[in-house]
């Protein structure tokens, strides 16, 4: 269990520091190839394509490296940065924000009560994710949806919590929280309109 929550901060480690060299150069022309690559990386495989070798592998710790077989570290690193970089096409700011949950961004998408329905639903699809494939899928789904609002996700929080997804019992506490975080949003959002229209 010990060795799940040590490789857990090492992949939260390894993404925060991949994303603040991504910001440092982001308006550069090899900051914005990097980010084009990330992108068309979106739905492949870690290791597919050879340009994002370095991105994906450079400066990961040994004991994050996968054998003969993608690492779980190494498909939460390469998916969280992938789907940053999807999150982040088209925005002129940075879109990692840190402490921001799925949960709680997903909760930001919701305006009535019409949007709770519709957005619970593509939340209980990315939790509901029976392979690691269909996990990405959704939740880039989702973030496409943060993109259009603008809304930010701390995305080396997601790597972690996608590392851990792959052990039940934490993915169990991961989806608690998320739901927690989710319905946290939407009764500050309450008693804000509550207290509005008491004026």
């Amino acid at each position: 269990m010990s060795e799940n929550k040590s490789k857990a901060d090492m992949v939260y480690n390894c993404v925060s520091g991949k994303l603040h060299y991504i910001n440092s150069i982001s308006e550069t022309g090899p900051g914005k190839a990097i980010l084009a690559q990330l992108r068309r990386g979106a739905g492949k495989k870690p290791g597919e394509l050879p340009e994002l070798w370095g991105m994906i592998f450079e400066k990961v710790p040994d004991e994050l490296l996968g054998k003969n077989e993608v690492s779980y570290a190494e498909w939460a690193i390469y998916t969280a940065l992938t789907l940053y970089a999807v999150h982040r096409q088209g925005s002129d700011r940075d879109v990692d924000s840190k402490e921001v949950s799925l949960g709680q961004a997903a909760a930001e998408l919701v305006h009535s009560e019409d949007d709770i329905e519709r957005i619970m639903h593509r939340m209980n699809l990315v939790v509901t994710a029976v392979s690691k494939d269909d996990l990405a899928y959704h939740t880039r789904s989702l973030i496409q949806l943060l993109k259009s609002e603008n809304i930010g996700l701390d995305y080396a929080r997601l790597s972690k919590e996608l590392y851990l997804f792959n052990y039940p019992e934490k993915a169990e506490v991961i989806k608690l929280r998320w739901g927690r975080d989710f319905y946290g949003v939407i009764n500050n959002k309450n008693k804000k309109g509550d207290a509005d229209n008491d004026q």
